[in-house]
């Protein structure tokens, strides 16, 4: 009977971290949009010349209309409430489960994100692959390589790219996301480890700015470190790179992979492997700083509001 109820507790504590991680999340994506379109142009788009990301949505808004570094919100927006609430959700379930009464270390809340984040990809992956394909649909690219797509809309993409291209192509970059579980594994325990800095061992709730300023270093590490991998990421997501495949799809995702990495380092040199990256950290690091400041506000005060207290071994 104890254990029932420790089971109902523990999952209804996770449900609430889940839809306000989900929540959060949604809400600070909305309002750097923008910057986040002009990330994915820098990336796909190797022949622009502009670098600067006021440059770059200038360029934009002036080609393509006012509204076009909106291009593509609504499915970006439902990837990214799935994929919050399915990481959250895992990550404070397993950090639950596995630790129970013991304490939360960096090591630990490393491989715990990094469970959570390997059934996020898997889950998610088709969901980022049709939403980045919407969200460039119709823009103007300089490379003329690109061919352009003609959806209606998400459900049009996911039948269009099955027909195509096969159901696999759904899961277009799935190794580089797999890498990549590396970058919210960092990101949670660069910012539960600071969170714990700043308690000090006293269970308090951290002010606004703690949490905005831990959840903006965090971040802004986790994607220095990993921008490479998340560029791949974009142009195999995009679906415009062929190569021949092999018998193994790990071993052709793989080969895939390097080419990518060594042609972009041929043609634009080490620095090419983190074009954008000015754009991405100003957009990642507002972004997840916001997200985490309304996660643990919604968080707390649902937990405030029912009566409960937040589970401890999470801080």
């Amino acid at each position: 009977m104890g254990s029932e109820k420790l089971v109902e507790v523990f999952t209804y504590e996770s449900l609430v971290h889940a839809v306000a991680g989900a929540m959060g999340s949604v809400t600070a994506m909305t309002v750097f949009f923008p910057l986040d379109t002009a990330r994915l142009r820098l990336q796909v788009d190797e022949k622009r010349k502009a670098r600067s990301t006021p440059a770059v949505l200038a360029e934009i808004i002036k080609e393509e209309g006012l509204l076009a570094p909106y291009r593509g919100w609504f499915p970006v927006i439902c990837s990214l409430c799935c994929s919050n609430f399915v990481y959250f959700y895992c990550f404070h379930s397993l950090k639950a489960s596995w630790l129970r009464s013991q304490r939360s270390t960096p090591g630990r809340d490393l491989l715990i994100g990094i469970a959570a984040g390997v059934v996020n990809v898997l889950v998610t992956t088709p969901l980022w692959v049709v939403n980045t394909r919407l969200k460039l649909q119709g823009a103007k690219f300089r490379n003329t390589d690109i061919h352009p797509t003609h959806y209606t809309g998400i459900i049009d993409a996911f039948a269009g790219i099955i027909r195509d291209e096969g159901v696999w192509a759904l899961w277009n970059g799935t190794l580089p996301s797999l890498l990549l579980v590396m970058n919210p594994a960092i990101q949670f325990m660069i910012y539960e480890g600071l969170k714990r800095q700043l308690r000090r061992g006293v269970l308090r709730e951290l002010s606004s700015l703690e949490v905005f300023f831990i959840g903006a270093v965090a971040k802004a590490i986790a994607t220095t470190l990993t921008y490479p991998l998340q560029t791949i990421q974009s142009i195999l997501r995009f679906g415009q790179h062929r190569q021949p495949t092999e018998r193994s799809r790990v071993l052709s995702s793989l080969r895939n992979v390097v080419y990518l990495l060594l042609n972009r380092v041929r043609k634009h040199g080490i620095l090419g492997l983190f074009k954008g990256l000015e754009a991405k950290l100003l957009q990642t690091v507002l972004t997840a700083a916001l997200m985490f400041l309304l996660y643990e506000k919604i968080a707390s005060s649902t937990f405030r509001l029912m009566g409960l207290r937040r589970a401890g071994p999470s801080h």
